[in-house]
């Protein structure tokens, strides 16, 4: 029977990316299929249009992508989302994953503080410096990974260890086994998504042009993506052993 991944669809991506890649749903489920020999079945909710979520008992596991939201705002569909995450830890043994937003969104459920970066933006590929459990997890000392994010988690909730850090953000990573694995980095990402997110962010204002011509110099550079998506299959098989 195939594992029944539901992914929590936190935002669209940028139109040039939707068109070439399809939805964050089906970008994860490019990622998830590199390097796995796992027969699984990706089951899409749109959480921010259209509200709706998988019952614990009709899915195998949770990813809950990112977002250009911030996690501590209290729109109705991000206050819901909260309330979703928080029963599904409390009340069954759903493992869930988080990344970038969704990573934040956990570490708020759990009541913990998640605030806009002291360190500002971080774009691109950057370096990760994995903490004792991260090393062990992931097998290595430090990761390089897509980013893209101001917001942060500022503190790591009670019963769940750091993965690690980074220069510009504290806790780049949380994991409890068999409940929660989450990256504020995004494995997802790679030199294309990159681009176009900093174009479209650079001719928004969001981004000056030296910032943009830094970060999308580093857009192509080697990252460790499929390598982290073979640790999120480990995460969810391990859970549901």
């Amino acid at each position: 029977m195939p594992f029944r991944l539901a992914v929590l669809e936190c935002d669209t991506p940028v139109p040039s990316v939707e068109k070439e890649r399809g939805s964050y749903g089906a970008i994860f489920e490019t990622l998830l299929s590199k390097g796995t020999s796992v027969d699984f079945r990706l089951l899409k909710y749109d959480v921010v249009r259209q509200h709706t979520y998988p019952s614990t008992g009709d899915v195998d596991g949770i990813l809950i992508t990112g977002s250009k939201h911030t996690a501590f705002a209290d729109d109705a569909w991000i206050v819901q989302l909260v309330s979703y995450i928080r029963d599904v830890l409390n009340t069954s043994r759903t493992p869930v994953v988080g990344i970038c937003f969704g990573h934040q969104v956990i570490a708020r459920a759990l009541g913990a503080t998640t605030a806009v970066a002291r360190g500002g933006w971080e774009v691109s590929v950057s370096s990760v410096d994995l903490s004792p459990d991260g090393q062990k997890l992931f097998g290595a000392s430090s990761l390089n990974l897509h980013q893209m994010h101001r917001d942060e988690v500022a503190s790591v909730p009670e019963g769940l260890v750091c993965l690690g850090s980074s220069a510009r953000c504290p806790v780049q990573g949380m994991y409890k086994r068999k409940a929660v694995l989450s990256l504020q980095a995004h494995p997802e990402f790679d030199g294309f998504i990159m681009e176009q997110i900093l174009r479209a962010r650079r001719d928004q204002g969001i981004f000056g042009e030296e910032m943009f011509g830094e970060a999308v110099g580093r857009a192509g550079d080697a990252h460790d993506g499929t390598l982290v998506a073979g640790k999120i299959w480990d995460f969810f098989l391990d859970a549901v052993a």
